[in-house]
């Protein structure tokens, strides 16, 4: 074992002892073990230490180059995998991923240099690739009500993911979200649903709210939940326990497909519910707070790709001379 693959052990440790997230620091650890085996196996550096821009460098270009699954930490695992068998197997990386295992690298090497285990700090002026971001994918209102009549309802997990469906329309609430929600959670009330640090991506405490709409629909879907399953998760898996991700991304994709949206995807349903808030003129910055991003840059980067005719119904509902008040 080299003295790379130690350091990576110790940030790793580091990133537990942080109590960052499972799929935090699974993305930094799968990131690391790559970059040390590229740097090992092609430039014969063994320590953190003796990395050079120039490397970090190379090894951008080498996944741009090499494509999807073509890189692996373990060649053993080529055996048991088989990525060469995978449709997508050496198709190009997307900019955005490519992206995310830079700011992970840099994390690393920061963390190293500011705890002086290194001496040079090989990402001070490494940048992420600018790349031309994809419009925000939309659901219009004659697609949704098709996709929500696509549901059987006489079937308890497609009763369950039409509700889902409708809940992450309805709050803007991110999937992991909503398939966390216990029923203690829900304050029918106020129109509420509390969203727990541990189960949000900022780590924060967050109110979701829904519309009066959803709070027929949620108290029904209780009541029927609770005849068949016993379970403290609102969306509940046959035995009880909460809805894996997958399992939801997987039926929807389904769904879709009945009406012949093959593109469709549950963060769609996130991304509607903003620019739709949005278009009814609500602003930026309520919305940041809802959404339960970092910051209002955050949101701007993410929705505000307004086309002509958004842009053009948005004026009419606003123009200043037709809302003028004439004497």
């Amino acid at each position: 074992m080299e003295k790379i693959e130690y350091d990576i052990d110790e940030f790793m440790d580091y990133c537990t002892v942080k109590n960052l997230s499972v799929k935090t620091i699974a993305s930094y650890e799968q990131t690391l073990r790559l970059l040390a085996h590229y740097l090992i196996e092609f430039h014969n550096v063994k320590s953190a230490e003796n990395t050079k821009e120039l490397h970090i460098m190379s090894y951008i270009k080498y996944l741009k180059d090499r494509g999807k699954y073509t890189v692996v930490s373990n060649q053993n695992t080529k055996n048991i995998n088989f990525p060469e068998n995978r449709e997508d197997f050496g198709k190009k990386i997307e900019t955005t991923t490519i992206n995310n295992y830079i700011r992970n690298i840099k994390v690393f090497y920061n963390y190293l240099y500011n705890n002086r285990y290194i001496t040079n700090n090989p990402v001070t002026r490494i940048k992420e690739i600018r790349c031309t971001r994809k419009a925000v994918g939309f659901i219009d209102d004659e697609n949704f009500n098709r996709l929500l009549k696509v549901f059987d309802l006489s079937k308890f997990h497609e009763y369950r993911d039409y509700i889902i469906t409708q809940l992450m329309f309805d709050t803007g609430m991110r999937l992991g979200e909503t398939l966390l929600i216990k029923e203690t959670d829900i304050d029918f009330k106020k129109r509420t649903i509390l969203l727990p640090a541990e189960n949000t991506k900022g780590k924060k405490d967050r109110y979701a709210f829904f519309s009066e709409e959803m709070l027929k629909q949620l108290r029904r879907w209780l009541k029927y939940k609770d005849r068949y399953r016993q379970s403290e998760y609102v969306f509940c898996t046959n035995k009880g326990k909460s809805l894996n991700i997958s399992n939801y991304e997987n039926n929807f994709k389904k769904y879709g497909n009945r009406i012949g949206l093959s593109e469709i995807h549950p963060h769609m349903l996130r991304n509607n519910f903003a620019k739709r808030f949005l278009m009814r003129g609500g602003d930026i910055y309520t919305l940041s707070k809802i959404l339960g991003h970092s910051s209002v840059k955050v949101t701007e980067e993410a929705y505000l790709d307004l086309d002509t005719d958004d842009l053009r119904t948005n004026y009419q509902r606003y123009s200043p001379l037709a809302n003028l008040k004439r004497k």
